[in-house]
């Protein structure tokens, strides 16, 4: 992996990154890659286990990485860095073939909480995971413009700038992929596998990742939110340092899928992926029940996800005191009714973690009046007893097919990550 400070371009790599995850198996894969490349091994779930100081797992679109020096025992403490793959969208059905009135459309489903009207009118890709009835996968990806969702003339909708734009997400949401007669089959023939048993398949707005403003400090794509975090992770995961011997942590990063969808699966931060591999990483170095259990109680996790920046034309939606501003550093997240993980003892670790890494550091409290989301750090505290923080990287337009974002604070969010994994 380039590091980032060593370019010109802080966002060079992260475009990159950005450019080649269109879905989350494309992001894992991508990780995959880049591990790879830095000596990780991967290791098989099924098989009896022997880990590599270095090893990762796949787990369809998640992946949980680890490193840990020689002198890592039973009950070393973990440093997990949690993000997720997934983001909103529209995913295509089933049985996708469908139309009406010389049209040719696709039948779509909504995943998550999607911003609708930001799909509308973009030239659209299709990517995602095709299964065999053996069981076999591929993953597949067109990176041409197949699909578009076209919105009703303002002729036809005179008051919509007055009334303001309402969409029907069964009626209005079929993107037109062709003229004609709708088809059986012919998305997956266009695809080149007309075998296949079944599909995960996304749709992507196909725009590339672009620095853009007259000052070039600002950059726009999709799937900031979380891939920003994604990449962050493992930027700070390949190059942490091992750090003291004497302290032999174990660094782990966990990418989760189905965050945007309430993360209960089997690849969600809600199931067991962290927690199995976590166990098994401790039965590898000789112990049991008891050294897990002592390892946890020690260990700590910084929950990684994107935070609203404050919008210049709504300043009223933010918390006058915790408004994140972009290229300003991270943003700790803090909610007392727990839909941030943040306790005081966390929020000093990440702080001292940004000192050590020489970045700046903002919070984020949402209005009383106005409730925050929430993320995969709440979880995996509950699920592991673990001591976690949670913190982001500024952006507007969240939930959007294209997301804003400043060009300083990923890379910040990356150095801050690699002094936590590096021991600080």
């Amino acid at each position: 992996m380039t590091d980032p400070r060593a370019t010109s371009d802080p966002t060079a790599d992260l475009r990159a990154y950005l450019d080649s995850s269109p879905s989350p198996f494309h992001a894992v894969a991508e990780a995959a890659r880049r591990l790879d490349e830095a000596g990780f091994v991967e290791a098989d779930e099924v098989a009896a286990w022997s880990p590599a100081p270095r090893g990762y797992v796949r787990r369809g679109g998640a992946l949980v990485a680890w490193r840990h020096p020689g002198s890592a025992d039973a009950t070393a403490p973990m440093r997990i860095v949690g993000a997720h793959t997934d983001s909103p969208g529209l995913r295509i059905k089933p049985r996708p073939d469908t139309g009406q009135l010389g049209w040719k459309q696709l039948a779509v489903e909504v995943y998550g909480g999607v911003l609708l009207n930001s799909w509308l009118d973009r030239d659209l890709g299709v990517a995602g995971r095709l299964v065999h009835s053996d069981g076999s996968v591929i993953d597949v990806v067109r990176r041409d413009a197949l699909a578009r969702v076209p919105q009703l003339a303002i002729h036809l909708d005179r008051d919509v700038n007055e009334r303001g734009l309402v969409l029907d997400k069964q009626q209005h949401l079929s993107p037109v992929w062709g003229s004609g007669t709708p088809r059986d089959g012919e998305l997956a023939e266009l695809l080149g596998v007309v075998d296949a048993a079944s599909w995960t398949l996304c749709l992507y707005d196909l725009t590339p990742a672009a620095v853009l403003g007259g000052d070039r400090s600002l950059l726009a794509s999709g799937r900031l939110d979380n891939l920003v975090s994604c990449w962050a992770a493992l930027d700070a995961l390949v190059g942490a340092d091992d750090g003291d011997e004497r302290d032999g942590h174990v660094s782990v990063i966990a990418l989760f899928d189905h965050e945007e969808v309430g993360s209960e699966s089997t690849t969600g931060a809600a199931g067991p992926i962290l927690e199995t591999i976590v166990e098994r990483l401790v039965l590898a170095r000789g112990g049991g029940r008891e050294e897990l259990l002592r390892a946890l109680a020690a260990s700590t996790c910084i929950s990684a996800d994107n935070a609203h920046a404050v919008h210049p034309n709504y300043p009223e939606r933010h918390e006058p005191g915790h408004r994140p501003i972009v290229n300003r550093g991270p943003a700790l997240k803090v909610n007392s009714n727990q839909r941030y993980a943040t306790s005081a003892e966390t929020a000093a670790l990440f702080a001292r973690c940004c000192d050590v890494a020489g970045v700046p550091m903002q919070t984020f409290v949402s209005r009383n009046n106005m409730p925050c989301g929430s993320t995969i750090g709440p979880i995996t505290a509950t699920r592991l007893g673990i001591a976690t923080v949670d913190v982001g990287v500024p952006q507007l337009s969240m939930h959007s097919a294209r997301e804003l974002c400043g060009v300083e604070d990923p890379v910040s969010l990356a150095r801050a990550l690699r002094a936590y994994l590096s021991g600080a």
